[in-house]
């Protein structure tokens, strides 16, 4: 079989006895394992200068293969280009955008310094799968070093509209970028849509089937929604009502009503609408006063950014607002927590909730909202109010869909959850899951990989 080999951004270097940083990492592993072969990237650190010498580890049959950045690479390529340019103009939101033009060289050096050690081992005869918005113009610094084989890319966040991809400095060089891989993935059809309609404006590029043509390049493009093991989760928050954290919380809650997010600290998950969603809910729907508890877990996220470090103080606040409002001696409405959870202590939290609340203003797919879904009784479900510009909203139907900038809509939403017969609850959830059983994790790998393997690998002009 064809040897494999992955680049991300970030590395997850097998642990023993610690499990994965997350399902995407398992899916990785997994295809590699399957593959054989290896995954390069960055491997976490920050050193005091730059090396283009990648660290080597074995692990059975794949081979884990690092660079650390230096702490200008870090600064302008990680968290300057990749994080304050095109994060935020992907995620549809200009205002935090901060170009500067060392982020850019930065950009541009870290991918030709992968580019270049990375090529050092390559074997040929592979298949090269690169992953996400850090490394747009990894495919073309390939090309330029002579690689001939299949790469294909596949983006994990949102693509912007063209009106908004414009006010990227440099965006026609990143679009270029792009058209040197033999095949490009995206979440969403609407993805997909933007990505071609850019490309048809910038270079009068021609689109047949699934085929784009311009510059006298052809590449391959498809949709690819990520998916979850949902029965592996299903397995998990099943075992985890055993589970004494579990079975405190279910004591502590009594017949009140838990209602759960669980996100990244990051300005595009719609935080703070969100919580102004739960005081809209305490003030127009008193009954849920005393009867009602938001849990809002918030894993730290870039607090070197000095917008992610405001989100948290502004978070912080409005908790101690709405709870010195509304609590009483026995009941505080707003639990918030601004750490990380293992996932098994999640998907037990999310077992217990009678709503799901993931109302991202922007998102590529979103994977707690289908975990939410996954972890519930299906006897006996929780209701997910979902943000209909997450990329999750074209398959899970069966949420209740919100603008996620309409804080009255949100607090309607969840009063409507809240109030949901189990019957329908029931009927919401088994399309659901369903879903998610098609749409899943191993389907999303086995189709992009059974694609790039079609592709010849032609060299890119």
């Amino acid at each position: 079989m064809t040897r494999l080999v992955v680049i991300s951004n970030r590395v997850s270097i097998p642990e023993p006895g610690k499990p994965q940083a997350g399902g995407l990492a398992v899916a990785i592993t997994g295809a590699l394992n399957e593959y054989g072969g290896m995954w390069f990237g960055w491997d976490g650190k920050v050193s005091q200068s730059a090396t283009s010498r990648p660290n080597t580890v074995q692990h059975d049959n794949i081979t884990y293969a690092t660079l650390p950045l230096s702490k200008e690479d870090y600064d302008d390529y990680y968290l300057g280009f990749s994080n304050e340019v095109v994060w935020p103009v992907f995620h549809f939101n200009l205002g935090a955008m901060d170009f500067r033009l060392n982020y850019a060289k930065a950009y541009q050096r870290v991918n030709e310094r992968f580019a270049s050690s990375l090529s050092t081992l390559l074997e040929g005869g592979e298949l090269i799968w690169v992953h996400d918005y850090h490394l747009l113009p990894l495919g073309k610094e390939l090309r330029g070093q002579g690689v001939t084989d299949p790469i294909g890319f596949f983006l994990h966040i949102p693509f912007p509209s063209y009106d908004l991809l414009r006010a990227l400095p440099g965006y026609r060089e990143l679009l270029d970028d792009l058209l040197h891989y033999d095949l490009l993935g995206f979440q969403t059809d609407n993805d997909l849509h933007a990505f071609r309609q850019a490309v048809i404006e910038t270079f009068d590029a021609v689109v047949f089937g699934d085929t784009i043509e311009c510059n006298g390049k052809q590449v391959r493009t498809g949709v690819y929604p990520v998916g979850i093991d949902a029965d592996e989760l299903a397995d998990e928050a099943e075992r985890s009502c055993a589970n004494e954290q579990a079975r405190q919380l279910k004591q502590d809650l009594g017949e009140r009503d838990l209602i759960i997010g669980a996100d990244r600290l990051d300005y595009s998950k719609g935080l703070v609408q969100r919580f102004n969603a739960f005081e809209a809910l305490l003030t127009h729907f008193k009954h849920r006063r005393q009867q009602t508890m938001f849990m809002q877990i918030a894993s730290p996220s870039r607090s070197a950014i000095p917008e992610y470090d405001e989100l948290r103080r502004q978070l912080e606040e409005m908790a101690g607002h709405i709870n010195g409002t509304y609590a009483d001696l026995d009941w505080v409405p707003v639990h918030y927590l601004n750490k990380t959870y293992p996932r098994e202590a999640l998907i037990g939290l999310f077992r217990s909730a009678r709503v799901g609340l993931v109302t991202p203003l922007r998102d590529g797919m979103n994977l707690v909202c289908k975990e939410f879904v996954a972890a519930q009784d299906p006897d006996d479900p929780g209701v997910l109010v979902l943000s209909e510009l997450a990329g999750a909203a074209n398959e899970l139907s069966g949420a209740l869909l919100v603008n996620p900038y309409d804080v009255h809509a949100i607090a309607s939403a969840i009063e409507q959850a809240l109030n949901m017969p189990q019957e329908e609850r029931r009927e919401r959830y088994q399309q659901m899951i369903g879903m998610l059983r098609r749409n899943s994790l191993l389907e999303w790998r086995r189709r992009f990989m059974e694609h790039l393997s079609q592709q010849k690998g032609d060299a890119k002009g």
